[in-house]
């Protein structure tokens, strides 16, 4: 609750009636459909909408809201007062800024594993083979924001292979990338496997043996101060259980033992 407290007066008192509406959703007073409010790393997407479905057909009273974002942005919103009661983040880095922050209910759990992939427009018209390739000058690379868990991993897996990676653009999320890649406003992308495999016949993915020297690992935990605990909990058990098999099923690897 801490981070409400450091809101200003005006958005405050703006909050008030939206807050008090999702605390008796939440609680179940007002006797319509419970709110859960889950914010997610932007690669969780096409599995949580999957995992959405599973848990509103087994919760018919429950309203699932899925937010979906660069994992930093998530808990930067969190932190200034945003309501969630679930975070998924991509790495542990960002998980560890929310428990210093004092805002996690609870020890965070890794529930999956993902590893980066070049993403190319179909038909490869660029040329690239590699991950050295990304460094030449008639590469248009775009990446992830170094902030962001894709970023994070973009260059370490760089930095560990020697190759110089010069991005004409830094995009908030992996979906971002993925999206400039699409278009065809760039020649290679950084995302991770889970988003070619999404992506389908959009865009050709390219693998590359350094990338096992990044493997994000992604963290799950209630938020404090949620007003919909068991709710939360529910989730949460939901991703770690019978939601692997939709996570392998998406590309993602097992959590780590």
């Amino acid at each position: 609750m801490t981070r409400r407290l450091a809101l200003t007066g005006a958005v405050l008192l703006a909050a008030l009636p939206l807050s008090a509406c999702g605390g008796d959703a939440g609680a179940g007073g007002s006797g319509g459909p419970r709110t859960l409010t889950v914010f997610a790393a932007a690669s969780l997407t096409p599995t949580f909408e999957r995992l959405e479905r599973d848990f509103e057909d087994a919760h018919p009273e429950v309203d699932v809201q899925l937010s979906f974002g660069g994992s930093s942005d998530l808990v930067a919103q969190i932190a200034e007062g945003a309501e969630a009661d679930v975070l998924a983040s991509a790495d542990t880095a960002t998980m560890d800024t929310l428990v210093a922050a004092g805002l996690a209910a609870g020890d965070p759990v890794e529930f999956a594993t993902n590893t980066l992939m070049i993403a190319v427009p179909p038909g490869n018209p660029a040329g690239i083979d590699g991950l050295a390739d990304l460094a030449r000058d008639d590469v248009d690379l775009v990446l992830c924001q170094p902030e962001v868990p894709c970023g994070r991993a973009a260059r370490t897996v760089g930095a560990a292979a020697g190759v110089a990676l010069s991005p004409v653009s830094e995009e908030e999320s992996v979906s971002g990338v993925l999206t400039k890649v699409t278009s065809g406003e760039a020649d290679a992308g950084l995302v991770y496997v889970t988003d070619v495999e999404a992506a389908r016949d959009a865009v050709e993915g390219i693998a590359f043996p350094e990338a096992t020297d990044a493997v994000n690992h992604y963290p799950i935990v209630a938020v404090d101060g949620s007003g919909a605990g068991d709710l939360a909990q529910a989730w949460i058990d939901l991703v770690l259980g019978e939601g692997q098999a939709t996570l392998r099923e998406a590309g993602f690897g097992a959590p780590a033992p």
